[in-house]
């Protein structure tokens, strides 16, 4: 079986286990999207997503978080770690949308890129999430994953988004990323995975035979 063959027969088996194939990051809106994307470096979704409801009670939209002060934004996204960095970086987006962009965020990888603190990840998923264009978004569980069943053969986030691009239909490619996160968190957990409850077994490249 071709790689193409693997990675459509793999997308068609994620269907049945998530068929809801949707972010784990809460946001209402694209900036907010964009914000939350950035606090996920390094950090779970679900510290993410216990920070970000009082960071965007407090500033809402570009506007308000272009002018807050850093100290503040340190503090209220403490827990999710790299919290200087981040901080600086939120407040530089932030400014770039509203003035540069006149808050509407770019639709491409490569103007997305160019806002602080942003890279291919956040990039993809922002095209792909809000554009509704093919987007790969190589995370840890997608790196990870698609090692594992033989799909990628490299580490580098880039590479394994550009590998991924020559297999997968470009209408899959958004879906079969959130449900990859899904099964990484719920059935191939790194460390303790669970081959022999897994879907996707009979299509793996690393699955463990039952003892």
């Amino acid at each position: 079986m071709t790689k193409k063959k693997r990675a459509n027969k793999i997308c068609e088996l994620l269907k049945l286990s998530y068929p809801e194939a949707v972010c784990q990051l809460n946001a209402d809106t694209p900036f907010q999207l964009l914000v939350a994307t950035r606090l996920s470096a390094q950090c779970t979704d679900a510290r993410v997503n216990l920070v970000t409801p009082a960071l965007f009670e407090k500033y809402p939209s570009e506007n308000e978080m272009a002018e807050a002060p850093v100290e503040d934004i340190e503090n209220l996204i403490h827990s999710c770690g790299f919290y200087h960095g981040k901080a600086r970086d939120l407040i530089g987006m932030a400014q770039a949308v509203r003035d540069v962009h006149k808050g509407t965020l770019p639709d491409t990888i490569e103007e997305l890129t160019k806002l602080p603190g942003v890279g291919r990840k956040t990039a993809n998923l922002i095209v792909g999430d809000v554009y509704k264009k093919p987007a790969v978004v190589a995370d840890t569980h997608v790196i990870r994953i698609t090692n594992l069943l033989g799909l990628t053969d490299s580490k580098d986030p880039k590479k394994v988004e550009m590998q991924l691009k020559k297999i997968l239909k470009p209408e899959e490619s958004n879906d079969f990323c959130h449900r990859i996160v899904l099964h990484g968190r719920a059935v191939c957990i790194a460390r303790r995975p669970k081959c022999t409850e897994c879907i996707l077994k009979d299509v793996c490249k690393s699955g463990k035979e039952p003892k």
